[in-house]
């Protein structure tokens, strides 16, 4: 194309850009603007137990070492493809580390262990063995698997998360490196006297 022809067609782009800007700023000059609605105001409820749920929660520093833990563990075992996910109770991911070889569907898998052992507050292992059958069962439950790998973390005997681990090519191994995270825990707190 020539210089000419390539300075014409950038003014009629230009040309075309400032047109419809022309037109939405007239169309929109001729609407109303709706009245914004009135603010809600805030009601701040009083903490006391027949409102407020008080709940505990692993801090992320502990989530992130716990997660650290497992996967040298599994890493001393010769199981670079593992995730790991610490989850609190509802499912939500605290912390999650995929190992330098681990594939995508390890992710999803140490989540769903980290979430049915906090949801159930059970090791996965000892749940698996409760699944039995032909029918619908606790297994089918949305988000949650029933394999060994699952971990729960509990204070006072409470489930407040659960830390799982996908990949190894038995949920044993698996296990063993979640248990290597929720250990590691345990040994900070009891190292910093509480």
């Amino acid at each position: 194309m020539k210089k000419s022809n390539k300075i014409a067609a950038a003014a009629v782009a230009a040309g075309a850009l400032l047109l419809t800007g022309g037109l939405t700023a007239a169309a929109n000059a001729g609407t109303s603007q709706a009245a914004a609605p009135a603010a809600v105001p805030a009601v701040d409820i009083p903490q006391a137990p027949e409102t407020v749920v008080a709940q505990n929660r692993i801090t992320a520093g502990a989530s992130a070492d716990a997660v650290r833990a497992a996967l040298a563990k599994c890493q001393a075992d010769k199981l670079p493809f593992v995730t790991v996910a610490l989850v609190d109770r509802f499912g939500t991911v605290q912390a999650l580390l995929r190992g330098d070889n681990a594939a995508e569907h390890t992710i999803e898998a140490a989540q769903q262990k980290a979430y049915t052992a906090a949801a159930f507050g059970a090791p996965t292992s000892e749940l698996a063995k409760r699944v039995n059958g032909n029918g619908p069962s606790i297994a089918d439950l949305p988000g949650t698997l029933f394999l060994p790998g699952g971990i729960p973390l509990k204070v006072n005997g409470v489930s407040v998360a659960g830390i799982g681990v996908g990949g190894a090519p038995d949920g044993n191994l698996d296990e063993a490196c979640a248990t290597a995270g929720a250990e590691a825990i345990a040994a900070a707190a009891a190292g910093s006297g509480k």
